[in-house]
């Protein structure tokens, strides 16, 4: 049942992943933005679809069953994947040689584009609670597996879609990768369909949001008497409150004062404050994962890219780190076949673990970047040009570390999550992302204000050659070390 699931997760991964690669070469050509232009709407389109994870896990832990929502987002998605297939292959709704969409062409494109966010948040939001309710939750061993399955088949989605999508839409144009995509979305939402019988499926418990602000408006009452539960509750609730409702947060303890707020509530609420600032402490991950899809592609452009009398290309590059991380993954899984009840082999299995070594390599494989950028352009004013097969290093490190952090993070957040927000906090991983990529503008924007006032800005020109991207990237392995230390102290007191 759990393969069938991942098998949806794959196809529904390949389709986001292979439009969000060859979006930006439809904007430019059949759309004609400018490149600046169609950059950022890539990177928009990407972020928002991220971000909306958080809005639709809240909609499933208040209304919606998983089942429901799943179909329900995918069904929107496939609806915007039709529109826009029916633009790319419709003359009339896209814009003449040399001029920019009329208004009704670009309303068309939006709305498609904006059906397709929708729906790869709300998907995005829905598949992994819902895989892992599946499981036992006493059986850690079980979901820590799902998980690592669940990012396998995004790595091998990310595959597919950096060969299979990129040569299809190069061979036969834009029209027929939108039209594949049509046919994989009703594919997914049929194979999960056929499961219907089979999936455990639990109610929404109403909305979560509601239960914290209610927690946090009873805390504040003046009285400072803290008193344990009413007698009305039972004992195994009140022991539960004094051996663990106290010890965190507690300031939320005054709102058991009222009458109609339960333990669980002022838990829930706390659960959801102490896993903030692990959250927090991701997104500088992120920002360092989105110089793949910017800086590293444009690298690749000006260095030597010839193998065997074979010029790749720069998006070519990251497929071997993929290829190896996905195996690494592999050999992990059946590594706790052989340990599994080994306890020192179980700790570094644990996610918290993982969270903290994918840290410390984003930070390390910045640094890697740094050096190689400064060697490349070492190279560059004598003449020569940089193999771009040393950018590899770097994506190697930098893929390693997302796939421990993400993974880390959905299988911690899910596991510590509360009954009522499991939705809501599982999707707080792709809200990471989305909050990364929209940090890294602002990053770079500050960085070429700043340096620009004493001389040149690090990455403010048109050509890297004539940039400082080096210290760029030194400064995020600076950053990326800082932030590594504030989520050990954090996840420490968790």
């Amino acid at each position: 049942m759990c393969f069938l699931i991942v098998v949806v997760e794959l196809i529904q991964s390949l389709v986001f992943l292979g439009n969000s690669t060859n979006l930006v070469r439809y904007f430019l050509k059949y759309m004609h933005y400018p490149i600046a232009q169609s950059s950022n709407m890539v990177t928009n389109f990407v972020g928002i679809s991220y971000l909306l994870t958080i809005d639709a896990g809240y909609i499933n832990d208040s209304y919606l069953t998983k089942l429901t929502a799943f179909v329900l987002y995918a069904t929107i998605e496939l609806l915007g994947v039709i529109l826009l297939t029916y633009q790319a292959k419709n003359p009339n709704l896209l814009p003449p040689e040399n001029e920019t969409p009329s208004t009704f062409q670009a309303a068309i494109l939006y709305i498609g584009l904006g059906a397709m966010a929708i729906g790869i948040g709300g998907s995005k939001a829905t598949m992994p609670t819902h895989d892992a309710d599946q499981l036992e939750h006493n059986k850690h061993g079980l979901i820590s597996s799902f998980f690592s399955w669940y990012y396998i088949s995004i790595l091998s989605a990310s595959i597919l879609a950096a060969t299979l999508m990129v040569s299809i839409e190069e061979s036969y144009g834009r029209g027929w990768s939108f039209m594949i995509s049509t046919i994989l979305l009703c594919c997914s939402i049929s194979i999960f369909s056929a499961g219907f019988s089979l999936y455990r499926c639990k109610k929404p418990s109403g909305s979560p949001i509601k239960r914290m602000v209610k927690v946090f408006v009873a805390s504040t009452g003046t009285t400072n008497d803290i008193r344990t539960v009413e007698v009305h509750q039972n004992a195994k609730e009140q022991s539960y409150a004094k051996e663990k409702s106290y010890n965190k947060f507690k300031f939320l303890n005054k709102a058991l004062n009222d009458d109609t707020i339960e333990v669980a509530q002022v838990e829930e609420t706390k659960s959801l404050l102490g896993l903030l600032p692990i959250f927090a402490t991701t997104i500088m991950l992120n920002c360092c994962v989105a110089q793949i899809m910017t800086f590293s592609v444009q690298q690749g452009d000006i260095m030597n890219r010839k193998t065997f009398n074979f010029t790749i290309t720069p998006q070519s590059i990251s497929l071997v780190p993929l290829v190896v991380v996905l195996v690494f993954l592999y050999l992990l899984e059946q590594s706790k076949s052989f340990y599994g009840n080994n306890e020192a082999i179980n700790k570094i299995y644990e996610p918290h673990v993982r969270m903290g070594v994918g840290l410390v390599v984003s930070s390390v494989s910045m640094a890697v970047a740094a050096v190689v950028e400064y060697k490349r352009l070492k190279e560059f004013n004598e003449g020569n040009l940089m193999s771009a097969f040393w950018l590899m290093a770097q994506t190697l490190l930098l893929t390693f570390s997302d796939v421990n952090v993400v993974g880390g993070m959905l299988e911690f957040f899910y596991s510590k999550a509360p009954d009522g927000m499991r939705n809501l906090c599982t999707s707080l991983p792709w809200c990471s992302t989305a909050m990364g990529y929209f940090f890294s503008t602002m990053l770079v924007t500050a960085c070429n204000s700043v340096s620009g006032r004493f001389g040149q800005a690090w990455i403010g020109g048109q050509d890297l050659n004539q940039d400082r991207l080096d210290l760029f990237y030194a400064l995020l392995s600076f950053l990326s070390f800082i932030n590594f230390i504030v989520f050990v102290f954090f996840a420490r007191r968790f």
